[in-house]
Formats: C-alpha cells, sequence, structure tokens
C-alpha cells in the first residue's frame, strides 16, 4: 500500500526506550524500534527521527534537585546524543542506513546538523536522527521535534508514545478518560491539554503541521499510521 506520507518526522520519548527497566535502554525495545522503523524506510518513507534523552537525564528533573538549569538542560542534550547513537547502530545491524546529525557541533560523534545535509539524506533513503534538541537550554525536545519537523518539511509529526492517542484526561490515572479520534490546536488550549509543552504546540499549529500521536510499543503501529489506519489522534 501505498503509504500515505511521503516524509515525517518521528518523535520518540526517552522514556519509552527504558522498556520495563526503570533506567537506561531497553535492548529488546531498541530492536523493536529500529525493525518498525527500517520497515518503513525500506518502504519508501523518508525518516526523520527526534528521541528524548529522560531514559538518561532530564533537565527539568535536575534543575528540581539543585542543577543549574542551563547545564541540567546540557546533560539532556547529551542524553539525546546517546540514544541517538544506539538507535543508529540498531538500525544499521538491520541493513538500514542511518545518520545522526547534532544540533551541537561534536565530530566525530555526529555530524553538525544543517537542514540542507538533513533533506540531502532523507532523498538518499537515509533514516536521519537529530539530536541535541534545539541546541539551545529551556527548550524541550518536544520543541525540537516540531522545529525539525518545519525545517525539513515533513508531511505530518508523528509522536510516538506508551498510549494509544490523545484523551479527555490522563487514561493511566482516570479510567473514565475518553479519546479523541482527531483534535484541533483550539480545542487542545481551550481544554488544557498538553500533549506537548506550548512552545512546540504553538510552532506547529502557526506552521500548519500536523501531528499524529500514537502508540508506538505496539509492535507495526507505526506502519499502520503511515498506511492511514484511524490509530492514535491527529492534531491539524
Amino acid at each position: 500500500m501505498e503509504p500515505t506520507y511521503k516524509r515525517i518526522l518521528l518523535k520518540l520519548s526517552g522514556e519509552s526506550l527504558m522498556g520495563h527497566q526503570g533506567y537506561g535502554i531497553d535492548r529488546e525495545r531498541l530492536d523493536q524500534y529500529a525493525q518498525q522503523i527500517s520497515a518503513i524506510a525500506a518502504a519508501g518513507t523518508q525518516v526523520g527521527i527526534v528521541i528524548g534523552g529522560g531514559n538518561i537525564f532530564r533537565g527539568l528533573s535536575g534543575a528540581a534537585k539543585g542543577f543549574d538549569r542551563v547545564k541540567g538542560d546540557q546533560m539532556g542534550m547529551l542524553a539525546t546524543v546517546i540514544n541517538s547513537l544506539a538507535l543508529a547502530s540498531a538500525l544499521e545491524a538491520g541493513g538500514c542506513p542511518a545518520r545522526v546529525l547534532t544540533a551541537i557541533p561534536m565530530a566525530p560523534i555526529g555530524e553538525p546538523y544543517s537542514t540542507q545535509k538533513a533533506d540531502d539524506l532523507l532523498k538518499q533513503g537515509t533514516v536521519v536522527i537529530i539530536s541535541c534538541g534545539t541546541g539551545n537550554p529551556y527548550f524541550t525536545t518536544d520543541t525540537g521535534s516540531a522545529l525539525r519537523a518545519i525545517e525539513i518539511k515533513a508531511d505530518v509529526m508523528l509522536k510516538g508514545t506508551r498510549v494509544d492517542g490523545i484523551y479527555t484526561a490522563d487514561p493511566e490515572k482516570d479510567p473514565s478518560a475518553t479519546k479523541f479520534d482527531k483534535i484541533t490546536y483550539d480545542e487542545i488550549y481551550n481544554k488544557g491539554l498538553r500533549i506537548m509543552d506550548l512552545t512546540a504546540t504553538t510552532l506547529c499549529r502557526e506552521n500548519g503541521m500536523k501531528i499524529i500521536v500514537f502508540d508506538m510499543d505496539t509492535p507495526g503501529n507505526l506502519a499502520r499510521v503511515l498506511a492511514g489506519e484511524n490509530i492514535g489522534t491527529l492534531v491539524y
């Protein structure tokens, strides 16, 4: 089946990479993600990826424990590089070409990010993993992924999470919460829903970037989203 979207920006949560370990990178979860990504790349979808670093270090949590906020955020950026390298390694082990680009220069670990370089690699069929968020403190990886999605002219931003979409309340805490199949940005603001931080949400809204929030932890879901199946929640 012809994919609905030719070029995507996939936002992955660092916490999801923990699997059931509680910290770090679960090899089984990493390989499962790599298999899903490799499958859609092999089918012709151009894939850009941004990964969080919360499985290793989260800047805001560090600041709450007394770390300097700027240094804490920089530590969080380095955590995203570790996750990016791990995913690139898993993809390449499965025969899928992948390249890590970093918002902060740190050769030879990764190449400095530029929109042109990312675009060229995507056109070649290489999965491009963009790390370090925006390269600046006080911005989350959600904002980084929104920015990169807009810069690379992705058709959609896919936000892979542990839940299967956006709900009226946290479904892990409120069993009566109901799921939205689709929702507008205005409704998100009016209902006070926090699918991403406000900076990221506003950036997507102002640039017409659609978001699909879906459960990435169920194998095959990434391909189902690209095939146009009605799973997850569309934000428009």
